[in-house]
């Protein structure tokens, strides 16, 4: 059997199921701004509208923070520039902090091998001349592999080869001020896709790291 609601009833239904909406979407926008604030999870100048999409009684206790919390601290987003050359041989990355020069295996050492090739110094010697320009004393040295061949195998390789570049960085600096951090990643962290020989190619690289202190 169907019943059906009487006039004195429906208003109150009404009423109800528009409170809730309300509710719900006063609750969904709070939630939705504390989180912004603490973690924005977009580039700077790609944030929605800061005006409310419903209007928000700031008297709402939903709205406030519970006893004893507190705002995260804010902080200034990183912002990042990736300068890569036309052979795509070598990459350049800045950010607020760091600068990370990546260059290929294939520019810097032949095929499977730690023996660094006369362009490769050139180019190594142009990366300490920008770690002079930032006046670094800490400097980063990681090695990679792409995944073909042994995981060992390209442990002890890249190693072999962060070895390397920071050998001639240090004979390029001469600065006993200058500290070190010198790591093989092997296969680790890729940043291209090994299925494609392009992959690997990227893959297999040495980064150098230091702090930026200059603009």
């Amino acid at each position: 059997m169907t019943r059906t609601l009487s006039r004195a009833t429906t208003p109150r239904l009404a009423l109800a199921v528009t409170a809730a909406t309300v509710m719900v979407a006063a609750n969904l926008y709070g939630a939705a701004a504390a989180h912004a604030d603490a973690s924005p999870s977009v580039p700077p100048g790609t944030e929605a509208s800061a005006s409310a999409p419903v209007k928000v009684d700031p008297n709402d206790p939903d709205l406030k923070l519970p006893e004893g919390a507190t705002l995260a601290a804010s902080k200034v987003l990183d912002i990042k520039s990736v300068v890569e050359d036309q052979s795509g041989d070598e990459r350049r990355e800045d950010t607020n902090t760091d600068v990370t020069f990546a260059l290929q295996a294939e520019v810097l050492f032949p095929k499977d091998s730690a023996k660094l090739s006369g362009e490769a110094k050139s180019r190594i010697a142009t990366i300490a001349d920008e770690i002079k320009n930032q006046k670094a004393t800490k400097v980063r040295v990681f090695g990679f592999t792409d995944n073909l061949g042994s995981s060992a195998h390209g442990d002890v390789l890249s190693r072999q080869r962060a070895n390397a570049v920071q050998d001639v960085l240090d004979q390029q600096l001469n600065d006993p001020n200058i500290t070190f951090e010198v790591r093989g990643y092997g296969e680790q962290y890729p940043i291209a896709d090994n299925s494609t020989e392009a992959g690997r190619k990227k893959n297999r690289r040495v980064e150098v790291t230091f702090p930026r202190t200059e603009g």
